[in-house]
């Protein structure tokens, strides 16, 4: 659990995100939306997770989805709803579907779940940009330089640690969470 990460509660039903924030404000930086559009004023590229109610009466939660996306926003995004899931949601581009009523230990393991899929990528982005300068060194340089390096050396470390990281971060994976990891390349 993160309290750096930023999670947005969206839902129209001021008592039901109140709650919500009440169990996740211990762990987490928590905001509330009370609708659709007060909700696209307080998503940004600081957000990490959004909790996002289908059916709201100012703009929808598919519509405030479509709209993350289209912003290219990086957050993960719940759909928290009583909508029945139909085959819409195949082309929906979120990361977790939870039915109400959910209950709370639902509720902050999905949020759990999300901020690692979050911090996996984030973690593998920077092992990919270590990856790329090490191979590129390692295509210009003959071994015996890079060895007598120390530059080079920190660079092989901060790869282990990377992968040290990522290692960790899996460790409680599933099936779902890699296929969540993998829909985002």
């Amino acid at each position: 659990m993160s309290r750096g990460t930023k999670v947005l509660i969206v839902d129209d039903e001021a008592a039901l995100a109140n709650l919500y924030a009440a169990w996740l404000e211990q762990d987490w930086n928590v905001e509330t939306a009370y609708g659709g559009q007060e909700a696209l004023e307080m998503v940004g590229p600081e957000t990490d997770v959004v909790l996002l109610d289908r059916r709201m009466p100012d703009v929808s939660g598919d519509e405030v989805l479509e709209e993350i996306r289209d912003r290219g926003l990086d957050c993960r995004v719940a759909m928290v709803t009583a909508v029945d899931p139909e085959f819409d949601i195949l082309d929906m581009p979120f990361d977790a579907y939870l039915s109400k009523p959910v209950p709370r230990e639902e509720l902050t393991a999905t949020v759990e779940r999300l901020d690692a899929l979050s911090e996996y990528e984030d973690a593998f982005q920077r092992h990919f940009a270590l990856v790329s300068k090490r191979a590129a060194l390692e295509s210009e340089h003959p071994r015996t330089e890079l060895q007598s390096n120390e530059e080079y050396e920190e660079l092989l470390e901060d790869i282990e640690a990377v992968e040290a990281d990522l290692d960790e971060l899996t460790e409680d994976f599933d099936a779902a969470d890699f296929d969540a990891l993998l829909s985002d390349i």
